[in-house]
């Protein structure tokens, strides 16, 4: 059947005033399994929208190749929200930001020299038109006038914080129209003059983002929404916590519940997280202001569900407020979840990443350095070796065009590790060394940052060149890492105490359930699950557990692989039933 949602002096779903209240709840952030559970849940405190943002560099990870199953069946997360009678809000705009690898961006972006992001430079602009043929297809037949429960769509996200060329918002608006899109469009800024300055586009309603002081927040907004209704199309309920920041960041639950209150009575909303999630594998993204600031695994954001989909405090008393402005209806939940505690793990098998490089990596030989987006690659680590054939010792190193964090050995023995501004400066490593002694440089991509001008310089790797003892050394071994075939290391090779190494645990489950890898004792690395990179971890904290959803495990045996890259390894990890993170 057909239906209409339009934008008036107020939001009209079939001719007749609508309140949105969304949550947000990130597909690509949880596994398709607990969907369901989170999207009924999400109804169950009173929610008739779930809004959800689409990661470019997920859906399109190499140019021209395209992803949509799994994880990333977007088509069928919102199905879903139609079976269970939810509207959606989708956010396919180029960027996302959501302390997302990149802003959802794809990295092979970055391989172009020149490139210019988010702004009216034509190869950026092609690029978006080819993924918007692709993307659009799998979104226009989900739309409210086509049967679907789809009510708005986003143009671009925060454009205001970023930049101020209306031709580019104009380029994206209309791109949209021209494959298919309907609904109405809306952008969302920071609720004040300048970013909506720059942000707002003609054609599509303004709405703002910000977690407090929501009447003065709306007054200026309303400035520009001018007749149209009031939206926070992000309202923080908390925060996202980034490695060594201290502890786990947490929102004011009282001034919180108030700003709800106050948003609902004024307007609109959609609650920013209504569950985070995890940001699985490399895909965390990254700030950098004064330093580097990488964001943890979990993406729990103090939600209204945790991490992994728990009622909390939060959720009951959101849902006492939004039940003073709608129905609150009755729920089933129909997805059996369970936390397990499968015990402490001892290591099996051991191998040094030397040993087995050559069973998951092959050298691309150059006598310069290259990033890992000059060598097609987006993701994860990247080795550069060399032989050491002119020096007579090794003094100084300057890593020159470097990110994000370097372990640097010598015959295979660790001589310094250098992170974000360290790379800038030369270090002073005064080694005597062997005549042609092996260099090993294991970069890593702690996360593209996303958000703001850097996001244009984020090759990660080497990319200009290694300086030894004040001159350019040259003669390279490249080995990418993007550690998308952990299934090939060679657990047969030699271990070698304090370097980067591979760890192999075994155990069998009765039942699947949610679980909880404690990496104490542990430098830093990242974990694989059958086969699934669950994330990062690192000592520093403030994250001390990682999330390992039931629906990764199977009856039966399971295979955990831990690559540690500081030489810093425990004899066990234990899988706990409760989360930390921090």
């Amino acid at each position: 059947m057909e239906r209409t949602f339009e934008i008036r002096d107020n939001f009209y779903l079939d001719g007749k005033p609508f309140q949105i209240i969304s949550g947000a709840f990130h597909y690509f952030r949880t596994v398709p399994a607990y969907w369901r559970d989170r999207m009924e849940k999400l109804k169950a405190m009173g929610c008739n929208t779930v809004e959800t943002y689409i990661p470019w560099n997920m859906h399109e990870p190499e140019k021209g190749k395209f992803c949509f199953e799994g994880i990333l069946d977007v088509e069928r997360f919102v199905s879903i929200a139609k079976e269970l009678e939810l509207y959606v809000i989708l956010r396919p705009s180029p960027y996302i930001c959501a302390e997302w690898e990149f802003g959802g961006l794809p990295a092979w972006l970055l391989k172009e020299d020149g490139m210019r992001l988010r702004v009216s430079y034509e190869p950026f602009l092609k690029h978006v038109e080819e993924y918007y043929k692709e993307l659009m297809p799998h979104l226009v037949h989900l739309q409210i006038d086509r049967g679907g429960p789809v009510i708005l769509m986003q143009v671009e996200n925060e454009y205001g914080y970023f930049a101020n060329d209306k031709s580019y918002l104009e380029t994206m608006r209309d791109l949209m129209r021209k494959n298919g899109v309907t609904v109405p469009l809306v952008t969302s800024d920071g609720p004040f003059a300048e970013n909506l300055n720059g942000g707002v586009v003609s054609g599509a309603l303004p709405t703002g983002n910000f977690g407090s002081r929501t009447k003065e927040r709306f007054d200026v907004l309303k400035q520009y929404a001018k007749t149209g209704p009031l939206m926070c199309t992000e309202f923080w309920v908390g925060w996202f916590d980034y490695w060594g920041n201290g502890g786990h960041k947490t929102g004011n639950l009282e001034e919180s519940v108030k700003d709800l209150d106050t948003m609902l009575q004024m307007g609109h909303v959609n609650i920013y997280m209504f569950e985070g999630g995890t940001n699985f594998g490399f895909m965390n993204g990254s700030n950098y202001y004064e330093e580097l600031t990488p964001d943890v695994t979990s993406y729990d954001y103090d939600g209204v569900l945790t991490e992994d989909g728990q009622i909390t405090e939060k959720y009951r008393r959101y849902k006492e407020v939004i039940g003073k402005y709608a129905p609150i209806p009755k729920v089933e939940f129909s997805t059996r979840i369970e936390r397990k505690n499968y015990g402490t793990l001892k290591v099996g098998r051991k191998v040094s990443l030397t040993s087995t490089l050559a069973a998951i990596s092959s050298p691309v030989k150059s006598p310069f350095p290259q990033s890992m987006e000059r060598l097609g690659q987006n993701y994860g680590y990247i080795l550069y070796r060399s032989i050491l054939h002119t020096e007579e010792n090794l003094n100084k190193i300057r890593l020159w065009g470097a990110n994000d964090r370097a372990n640097i050995l010598v015959d295979n023995v660790p001589a310094a590790v250098l992170y974000d501004r360290e790379l800038l400066e030369e270090r002073e490593l005064k080694l005597s060394i062997r005549e042609n002694a092996v260099l090993d440089i294991l970069v890593e991509n702690m996360g593209r940052v996303n958000f703001g001008p850097r996001m244009e310089k984020q090759r990660k790797g080497i990319d200009q060149c290694v300086q030894i003892n004040e001159h350019m050394h040259n003669g390279w071994e490249q080995y990418p890492l993007p550690l998308d075939n952990v299934e090939h290391v060679d657990f047969e090779g030699d271990y070698l105490e304090n370097t980067p190494a591979f760890y192999e645990f075994t155990f069998s489950v009765e039942e699947p359930g949610d679980t909880f890898l404690d990496f104490s004792g542990w430098g830093k690395g990242c974990a694989f699950v059958n086969g699934f990179n669950i994330g990062r971890f690192w000592e520093i904290g403030p994250q001390k557990r990682l999330y390992l959803p039931g629906p990764l495990l199977k009856t039966g045996e399971n295979r955990i692989v831990i690559f540690e890259t500081d030489g810093k390894a425990a004899e066990t990890i234990t899988l706990a039933d409760e989360p930390d993170i921090g």
